[in-house]
């Protein structure tokens, strides 16, 4: 059993480091797509050398990153079949649908036209070329589709149903993939990847002002980047709010985890900052926060969007406690309960293969509709106790805090640059804000990844939520040829992601000793 843990714990670990090298690249090849579409837009509407001159600079820039980010994204998929192959049985019929549309159409759509798009010019027409550009922008963003409708599946399994003839899940309504759990991550992710590149955009911008290089240019990226990014912080935060409600809708023990609360009540409050207690459990009396700020209401209306709402905890969740939209106290499924059930749906289908196996089809018919009267709780019959199917407190609501603040703070930053490229001798003075705005780029990419920590981590101990744990999800492997491809893959990523920005710098150097302005 031990070394069952290490395998999955290492195993976990190098699936967690190549999602997180990944999301370095795939913000911002969602949103840099979208600003170069739009520079090349106002060039041939223009006739502008100018524009033409932004769009293959930053197009160049978002192809170092389009590279970068299809070389770490193969190598995922990949280890669901090296490291996951039981979650692949178990579902592959259903998660391996959109990520085959997602390599067959939206990848080969972006390869097909980016190449129009860095190898056309000249050579087709301005529209077309015009077009290749927004396809490629649009390939992205339906490539982004596929592989997040195939994750928010994971989080809220839907459109399947469970054969115990193959022991397998299969799918019976494709459209249910498109669940509003899968919408709203679809938009979020996507949005914050304008926001992403906008400030990516902003901080370069700056960079030139700074060096006092290419003003007139700088400025005209400055404009472009600021817009984007403000209408994609917008949008994130309004599809982060639909996201919040979903999750409270199907995954109350993440949000329970994002705000380390473990007794909930009506009118709940969030806490805007503090520390929580790493003694505190479900089952004992310690303090939930070592300290904390609290907004009066916040949980309640973030959860369900009203303030008198109850938001229940970690322990009323176990326990299976939940308050009426009337006040009244009721039950719900305790985790118990729920650990009973999932090992009564594990003894029905051990009985349906027995009783394949001898041909007794009453027996086959008996076992069968004993698994689907408990099949909603399969995942828990791998529990031994509740307190497995506990995410990590400490980890979702640190991750959650920092992308809450790093947004905000990001907000704020993109409203003064936006108003700041439209007073071009107040920022020219205004050296110390180029500075910020410079400086502050690396701390988008962190707001991003906590944003996918909290979804992936606040999920935990689930592949499939419900129905499939991490620990049965493993592949037959040693912990020893886990933990050689987790440093291998640590160093080829690591050496991937330091040549990108070695690339990314030496282009940004070389445009400043051209001359982008006209």
């Amino acid at each position: 059993m031990n070394d069952l843990m290490t395998v999955v714990d290492w195993s976990r670990w190098q699936f967690a480091l190549t999602a997180i090298y990944h999301w370095l690249f795939v913000p911002l090849t969602l949103g840099l797509s979208v600003i170069v579409a739009i520079m090349e837009t106002l060039y041939v509407r223009t006739k502008s050398d100018a524009w033409l001159k932004a769009t293959k600079f930053w197009m160049t820039l978002f192809g170092i990153n389009f590279a970068i980010g299809v070389a770490t994204g193969m190598i995922l998929e990949f280890e669901f079949g090296t490291n996951w192959s039981n979650y692949s049985w178990f579902v592959g019929d259903i998660f391996g649908a959109p990520l085959a549309i997602e390599g067959i159409l939206a990848f080969f759509m972006e390869s097909t036209f980016v190449a129009v798009m860095f190898f056309g010019w000249g050579r087709v027409s301005k529209g077309f070329h015009l077009a290749a550009t927004w396809l490629t922008a649009l390939g992205a963003s339906i490539s982004a589709l596929w592989i997040l409708v195939a994750n928010a599946w994971m989080q809220y399994p839907v459109g399947m149903e469970f054969d115990p003839a193959q022991m397998r899940n299969v799918m019976d309504d494709f459209w249910a993939l498109f669940s509003p759990v899968a919408v709203n991550k679809f938009f979020h992710a996507v949005f914050s990847g304008w926001a992403l590149a906008g400030v990516f955009v902003i901080g370069v911008s700056s960079w030139f002002l700074i060096r006092n290089r290419n003003k007139e240019f700088a400025f005209r990226s400055l404009k472009i980047g600021a817009w984007t990014g403000l209408a994609g912080m917008l949008l994130t935060m309004y599809t982060g709010d639909g996201s919040a409600v979903e999750v409270t809708r199907c995954q109350p023990m993440k949000l329970a985890a994002m705000e380390g609360l473990y007794e909930g009540s009506r009118s709940q409050g969030i806490v805007a900052v503090g520390m929580v207690n790493p003694e505190k459990r479900w089952n004992n009396d310690e303090d939930e926060y070592l300290f904390s700020v609290e907004i009066p209401y916040g949980l309640s209306i973030l959860a369900k969007h009203d303030h008198e709402a109850f938001v229940p905890g970690i322990k009323d969740i176990i326990e299976g406690i939940e308050v009426n939209e009337n006040g009244d106290t009721v039950n719900t499924v305790s985790y118990a309960d729920r650990i009973a059930s999932g090992k009564l749906a594990h003894e029905a289908l051990r009985e349906y293969d027995k009783a394949k196996i001898a041909g007794d089809t009453a027996a086959m018919a008996s076992a069968h509709e004993a698994l689907k009267a408990n099949y909603r709780f399969f995942g828990y019959g791998y529990f031994d106790s509740v307190d497995e199917a506990i995410p990590p407190v400490g980890l979702t609501f640190y991750s959650f805090r920092v992308m809450v603040i790093l947004g905000s703070y990001f907000l704020l930053l993109i409203v003064v640059m936006l108003f700041a490229s439209y007073r071009r001798q107040w920022l020219e003075r205004s050296k110390w804000l180029q500075w910020i705005a410079l400086v502050s780029v690396p701390f988008m990419w962190i707001c991003s990844e906590a944003g996918w920590m909290v979804a992936e981590v606040g999920r935990q101990p689930w592949t499939v939520q419900d129905l499939l744990p991490t620990k049965a999800a493993i592949s037959a492997v040693s912990t020893s040829t886990v933990v050689t491809t987790f440093w291998m893959f640590a160093v080829i990523f690591t050496i991937l992601l330091v040549a990108e920005v070695s690339i990314m710098c030496r282009q940004i150097s070389k445009g400043s000793r051209k001359d982008l302005n006209s």
